[in-house]
């Protein structure tokens, strides 16, 4: 949510694009009128980028989720999001304690959880910047709820699981110190999953908690090509996400492109083909935020719809020219539809976006 002002911070690493850009730039969201802007940005990005449904990671500060969730409510997209937790690790501004956390993010599920297309999803930063008494607050409220989300990163990068380690001594691995607090379930999605282990992977099938792989992201700051294949083989569920601010882009057509080249540089690399990236674009996210009404055209769902339209003169219009059937066609949208190609988007039916335009809802 906070990260469009901090795309394209060229040549850093996870730790120190988070010191020294992504940090900074989510104090300013204790400001309301900027959270404002900034949430009326980022949905109005979804919305032009084709996203109909997401799982949002959100701001530090409760003030800020209620102007989001609030700026959601009108969008008309489905949106899933909440308060971030961190309570060691962090600029002086974004720290919270347990309690505190435990009041505020109840006072938001209490204000917007199933609220026309919104849900809450219970949300620590990483393990880096939650002790275990704030990751023992996040599952009292996944029990206490039992239909919210949870959601938080895991083995994104090397150091950042070194980190992990030394801070919890005593826990066998990452996974294990969210499991000890009842955070792994069917209701969690973990961000990027690069570097797990193979009992990881069991426990995360076992658990049927799902993945969001998070490709440009992964390959912008150096973090690692992700294991499809280990996944698959564990029955682990996998969706793409864009990660924002360190990824390039809103665009899970751009994601999708990019999980392609993943799986080309990986000596186990998986083979995935157009129709396997448009699942993991669409239904494979929708089961993974536990939206089984969306996602597919089929009957009984829910009409939640993109409509692609290439410009006149442009690569896309050239090359869809030439196209020589229908999975070569995918294939090019895939490749070169961006934003700029998404003509209409509709979500339950009702029309949000006309001729790349968003129209007024109310």
């Amino acid at each position: 949510l906070p990260q469009l002002a901090v795309i394209g911070a060229i040549g850093k690493s996870l730790l120190d694009w988070l010191d020294g850009d992504a940090l900074p730039e989510e104090l300013g969201w204790s400001d309301e009128e900027h959270a404002r802007n900034g949430s009326r940005e980022f949905l109005g990005r979804l919305l032009r980028n084709g996203t109909t449904s997401c799982l949002a990671f959100g701001a530090h500060f409760r003030s800020a989720m209620d102007v989001f969730f609030g700026e959601a409510e009108k969008s008309g997209l489905r949106v899933t999001s909440g308060l971030v937790l961190g309570d060691t690790n962090l600029p002086d501004g974004l720290l919270t304690t347990p309690d505190r956390a435990i009041r505020e993010s109840e006072e938001l599920i209490g204000r917007w959880h199933g609220r026309g297309r919104l849900r809450y999803a219970v949300t620590p930063r990483f393990t880096v910047s939650a002790t275990a008494g704030l990751l023992a607050a996040c599952g009292e409220m996944l029990a206490r709820h039992p239909d919210v989300l949870f959601t938080t990163h895991l083995n994104e990068m090397p150091a950042e699981i070194e980190a992990v380690k030394a801070a919890n001594p005593g826990a066998r691995d990452y996974l294990d110190t969210y499991e000890r607090h009842g955070l792994v379930t069917d209701r969690s999605l973990f961000a990027h999953d690069v570097h797990p282990s193979d009992s990881e992977l069991a426990r995360l099938a076992a658990a049927a908690a799902a993945v969001c792989h998070c490709p440009s992201s992964n390959m912008f700051l150096g973090s690692g090509l992700f294991p499809f294949r280990r996944h698959l083989e564990h029955g682990v569920q996998v969706a793409l996400g864009s990660d924002v601010g360190a990824g390039t882009s809103y665009s899970l057509l751009g994601e999708a492109l990019q999980a392609h080249m993943h799986q080309m540089l990986r000596s186990d690399g998986l083979p995935l083909g157009p129709a396997q990236l448009l699942h993991l674009a669409t239904r494979a996210g929708a089961l993974a935020l536990g939206l089984p009404e969306v996602g597919t055209f089929e009957d009984g769902m829910q009409f939640d719809a993109v409509v692609l339209k290439a410009r006149p003169g442009s690569t896309l219009a050239a090359r869809l020219a030439r196209s020589r059937g229908p999975e070569d066609c995918l294939a090019t949208l895939i490749t070169l539809a961006r934003e700029d190609a998404v003509d209409e988007v509709l979500v339950g039916g009702e029309a949000l976006l006309v001729a790349g335009q968003p129209l007024p809802r109310g």
